[in-house]
């Protein structure tokens, strides 16, 4: 029977300092990345459409954790963080974004759409619900293969009124596919807040019409997403069990960067509460307090995240454009 309960991280520290190093890492290199990701758009080093992550990188961090390597995730258009927490080179996501030849999608595809198949992660989808169904085929095809893998299907509460996330949640409980379907509700569509879009807001809710595990989660708490997504990752290796989790969370930034504050749906007040809630900060200060990590640990950590995202910029800096003919190539055609 699904039932709901918003979990939050043990008082007990529930992670080792190796752990805890690495998600703390993971969330503030995909932070990072988003930071230079910004400052590259406004100077035209990136085209097209631009979503950031900034505020949500606990979300991805903590689903992460308690994936395997041959597990799946599939994204919307702000897949950036997703891609990068599965294991992909932020050299190359960087190479991508700036529309370059080394990228993930040689230069093809560029923000909204983010593929590497080296590390499983099946792309990032800018048709909103598109991706819902593509999650259930794969872990269709996981079943039928009888691997113990599992799909992990991020998407946003703008999603949840599209009849793909009815028709994929239908199948999915029907067939018994070992999905992992997280709603990232940072509670406005592009400019829509939930309570204007939704009848029922409650969207962990819509799991009990299906007959599938469904909670809420404070998706600014690392460890109580690492928590819950564990728990569905296990039923849906042991039974092919899907579920659906609902992550609180908030976008620091607008919806995108032709909105870059995001200030005419919400007010300025709200953004600045909401960032007292900041998933880097809260779970550095837990660290520190708990004497899991030092503050040399994190001032380790920090250099790292640094080094790495400025030789990601250089790299896609350097990397060149695709040639013209490329535009031939990688394409559906007839003989």
């Amino acid at each position: 029977m699904a039932q709901q309960k918003t979990t939050k991280a043990a008082p007990a520290f529930g992670v080792d300092a190796e752990t805890a190093k690495r998600l703390l890492h993971q969330m503030m290199l995909i932070r990072r990345f988003e930071e230079k990701a910004a400052e590259n758009y406004a100077l035209g080093k990136i085209g097209g459409f631009l979503h950031l992550s900034i505020g949500e990188e606990a979300v991805a961090a903590g689903v992460t954790s308690v994936l395997r390597q041959d597990d799946y995730a599939i994204s919307t258009y702000r897949e950036h963080g997703h891609c990068l927490a599965k294991g992909s080179d932020p050299k190359r996501a960087m190479a991508e974004l700036f529309g370059r030849r080394d990228g993930l999608s040689k230069g093809k595809g560029g923000s909204m759409h983010l593929f590497d198949k080296t590390v499983n992660f099946l792309g990032g989808h800018a048709i909103v619900g598109s991706h819902l169904p593509l999650a259930a085929g794969a872990a269709f095809a996981i079943k039928y293969e009888g691997r113990d893998a599992v799909v992990v299907c991020y998407f946003g509460d703008g999603a949840v009124a599209q009849g793909e996330f009815h028709e994929s949640l239908n199948i999915a409980a029907l067939w018994k596919l070992p999905v992992i379907y997280l709603c990232e509700n940072n509670r406005y569509a592009m400019g829509t807040s939930t309570d204007r879009a939704l009848a029922q807001t409650e969207i962990w809710k819509f799991g009990q019409t299906y007959g599938i595990p469904s909670e809420k989660v404070d998706g600014m708490d690392v460890l109580a997403v690492r928590a819950v997504v564990g728990r569905a990752v296990a039923r849906a290796r042991q039974d092919k069990t899907p579920s659906l989790i609902e992550a609180d969370t908030y976008r620091f930034r607008g919806h995108s960067m032709r909105d870059p504050a995001g200030a005419v749906y919400r007010t300025k007040e709200e953004v600045e509460h909401e960032k007292e809630r900041d998933p880097i900060v809260m779970f550095r200060e837990r660290v520190l307090t708990a004497g899991i990590l030092t503050e040399a640990d994190v001032r380790a950590l920090e250099k790292d995240v640094n080094d790495r995202i400025d030789e990601a910029v250089a790299f896609a800096d350097a990397s060149p454009e695709p040639p013209d003919e490329w535009l031939f190539t990688d394409i559906y055609k007839e003989d």
